[in-house]
């Protein structure tokens, strides 16, 4: 089993575990039983979106998604944003606790705050070393929008 990672985000660290797989929108992956994937946000996407505090879903359990289609929106402290499907497949479940709650989302990502699970070939995700890759590729990018957007409010 791959070592966990730590991706710096500046001075802040992001934990990557290795015991997972990776999506390019900065989602975690736990094979479960029966081809079913639990997806989640990592750190470094809590990192970037500080406190979730609302979470919705615009399809329902037992829907067919498309890779990358719309399945929910995502308000923070931050922004609010369109949650996309990571993998093509069907959509077996949501965590229906943080519609009510989504504070594990915050406290606890790579455990009670997962979001969905969906049954679907899971091929194309990144091992931990890929999506560590994938986000140091992009660091300087996502730094420049990042100052962009703050720079953009002032």
């Amino acid at each position: 089993m791959a070592d966990d990672l730590v991706f710096l985000m500046g001075k802040t660290e992001a934990r990557l575990p290795g015991d997972r797989r990776y999506a390019r929108n900065h989602l975690w992956a736990t094979l479960q039983p029966e081809g079913v994937w639990r997806f989640g946000f990592t750190s470094y996407a809590i990192r970037l979106m500080k406190d979730v505090y609302f979470l919705s879903w615009s399809i329902d359990a037992g829907d067919v998604v498309q890779l990358m289609q719309e399945i929910g929106h995502i308000e923070t402290s931050k922004a609010e944003s369109d949650l996309f499907a990571p993998l093509a497949g069907v959509l077996t479940r949501f965590n229906e606790a943080l519609l009510h709650d989504p504070t594990p989302i915050n406290t606890d990502g790579y455990g009670a705050g997962w979001l969905f699970e969906i049954q679907g070939d899971g091929s194309a995700l990144m091992d931990v070393a890929g999506y560590h890759a994938f986000l140091t590729a992009n660091w300087d990018n996502t730094q420049r929008i990042l100052k962009g957007k703050i720079n953009s409010h002032e």
